[in-house]
């Protein structure tokens, strides 16, 4: 297969309605659709990525009408987030409706919806005209694509198009929330702060410990985040790095590293990390050191990607 490069939207939107997959930019990561009613474009993603069947797909809708296509019901908490959050960085889980096929939720009877507030990806699902499943642009368990050059590497030739858009603004993936259940559980910190969560709901429940947590949001049960270097997290830059190593973090070493990445802010480091762990890869980096952060606001979204890239080595 010859994947196709463009700059335009209604062109990317054509070749989903011809039940290919396409790579497309959000606010998060990029992220690879196909038609979400139709389950043998879906599985075409399972494909191209290489990813397990039970590991579930979000729902990217352009409009709110679109989410009741979906959806066989909102809890009061969900219309609450929808209504706060939506276009935005936040997945919200409810009972899916019938015209959800199976390959989507893998078989179950959520589905997890989200918005994009991205004005390629309004763009594009706009001109798609139907709510189309997407997990990220990469090949499972690779970091996430904050760049249509980093979907190329992954999934050149696998996939029917890549719509080009500038770099992830954000380079973390959405926030996930239950609302099957009273109060809401988060299933996945994310680019939605937990503060901003309660403000919005007033009570939330947290995922259970690893390895016992529900398989119906993505990012939970696989593999997932990690470079192929090993990934150790530290308080502190290490006094020296040799050559296969790497470093990223807000605090500056006392002499610079040949490969470093010094971040300026929380916000600074969930943007370069994926991107960093990357271009690492590229140069053949055998260690990162991972400088932890204070885990409030976008730091807990940070600091889960971390130790879930040192634990997948």
């Amino acid at each position: 297969m010859t994947t196709v490069l463009t700059d335009s939207p209604e062109e990317a939107a054509s070749y989903l309605r011809r039940g290919q997959t396409v790579a497309f930019p959000t606010e998060t990561v990029y992220g690879l659709g196909a038609d979400a009613f139709n389950p043998d474009a879906v599985r075409l993603i399972f494909e191209a990525k290489g990813r397990p069947p039970d590991n579930p797909l979000i729902v990217h809708v352009a409009t709110r009408e679109q989410i009741d296509e979906v959806v066989a019901s909102r809890s009061a908490a969900a219309n609450r987030l929808i209504e706060g959050f939506f276009p935005g960085p936040l997945t919200v889980i409810l009972p899916k409706s019938y015209a959800v096929p199976p390959e989507v939720t893998a078989g179950l009877e959520t589905v997890a919806v989200r918005m994009p507030d991205h004005p390629v990806a309004q763009a594009f699902l706009r001109a798609c005209g139907r709510p189309v499943a997407a997990p990220s642009a990469n090949r499972s368990g690779r970091p996430s694509p904050t760049t249509w050059e980093a979907v190329r590497d992954d999934l050149d030739g696998r996939i029917g198009c890549i719509l080009r858009g500038e770099r992830a603004p954000l380079g973390l993936e959405s926030t996930v929330v239950d609302c099957t259940v009273d109060p809401p559980v988060v299933l996945r910190a994310g680019a939605v702060s937990v503060e901003d969560l309660l403000e919005a709901v007033g009570e939330l429940a947290f995922s259970p410990a690893r390895g016992e947590r529900p398989t119906r949001s993505p990012g939970l049960k696989h593999r997932h985040y990690a470079p192929s270097a090993k990934v150790i997290i530290v308080d502190h830059p290490p006094d020296e790095l040799h050559e296969q190593e790497a470093y990223i973090g807000m605090e500056e070493p006392e002499n610079p590293f040949l490969h470093q990445r010094i971040c300026s802010s929380v916000d600074e480091y969930a943007y370069e990390l994926f991107d960093f762990f990357r271009q690492c890869d590229a140069v053949g980096i055998q260690t990162i050191y991972c400088q932890k952060v204070r885990e409030e606001g976008l730091g807990v979204a940070l600091m889960d990607r971390l130790r879930r890239a040192s634990e997948n080595r």
